[in-house]
């Protein structure tokens, strides 16, 4: 029997990957109290026992929940077999989620939403260290979540504990505030002062072929995969999950776009990670 638990920060996507894990054939049960956890497993233990893959999902509403790092140990330490999923996000994209939806957090409903995420971080900072498997769904689309969940839960093949996230965004609109390394390529020639090419953006061929037409363009290419490739092995063996290489344009439609796709074709699936594009500005009309 395959037992997995479902833990992680408020607002990171944890009911979403508990009804994409049931949409995949496993019985899920949501916010069991802690003091019923080794009870449940011992139940799913028995003989006749006919459910094969087991979701629980645990968050901070759960009664005694900061005991569960604790229960979880000294199960593992009596031997039952489970596995633990950590749902992660940035602060920044916690905050902006419960500020759109308008909901109070859970661990400081009275107070503000920032004090509650600092205060749950900390709550949650023994079970994430116990975790088999953390995904961060700052810059996740949800096809990118299922597609990751299904790659680990569904078709059993190997976790990638580094998620690398490609970003093209434009630089008069801001640089993205949960970046790792970001990289100007506003040194190229622009597509947008090109009448047939201005309108039209880096996920278009014309627009491509200008851009890659540049021997600039490939020289950079090369020397940012060849870093990437050095640092990537280093920031795994340093614990790292999740690494945010932003590319900014002027407006985040032609170069950027571009250079960020050519990137991620090179680099998924040339080792031990996994790797999402996200094209921050490419829709953006603001001046």
């Amino acid at each position: 029997m395959r037992f997995v638990i479902v833990t992680g920060m408020s607002g990171s996507g944890k009911s979403t990957a508990l009804k994409m894990l049931e949409d995949a054939g496993y019985y899920c049960v949501d916010n069991l109290p802690v003091s019923l956890i080794e009870k449940f497993m011992e139940l799913l233990a028995l003989p006749n026992n006919e459910i094969e893959k087991v979701v629980l999902g645990l968050d901070v509403r759960a009664e005694a929940f900061e005991d569960v790092a604790h229960i979880l140990e000294a199960l593992r330490i009596k031997g039952y077999q489970f596995e633990i999923l950590f749902m992660n996000a940035t602060d920044e994209t916690l905050i902006k989620r419960y500020k759109e939806s308008r909901r109070l957090h859970p661990v400081d409903p009275d107070g503000r939403i920032e004090d509650g995420v600092a205060k749950e971080r900390i709550l949650l900072e023994e079970i994430r260290k116990q975790a088999d498997y953390v995904i961060d769904t700052s810059g996740l689309l949800t096809r990118e979540l299922k597609a990751e969940l299904d790659r680990i839960f569904v078709d059993g093949e190997e976790y990638n504990n580094l998620m690398v996230n490609i970003m093209s965004f434009g630089f008069k609109h801001g640089i993205p505030a949960d970046v790792d390394l970001v990289f100007d390529v506003r040194f190229l020639p622009n597509p947008y002062y090109v009448d047939e090419l201005k309108k039209q953006t880096g996920n278009d061929k014309p627009v491509q072929d200008f851009v890659m037409a540049c021997e600039e363009s490939h020289i950079f290419l090369n020397k940012l995969a060849d870093m990437l490739h050095f640092l990537i092995p280093n920031y795994v063996k340093e614990g790292k999950y999740r690494l945010v290489v932003a590319i900014g344009c002027t407006g985040g439609k032609h170069r950027s776009v571009t250079l960020a796709n050519e990137l991620y074709q090179r680099m998924k699936n040339q080792g031990d990670y996994g790797m999402t594009i996200y094209h921050r500005d490419i829709n953006n009309r603001s001046k």
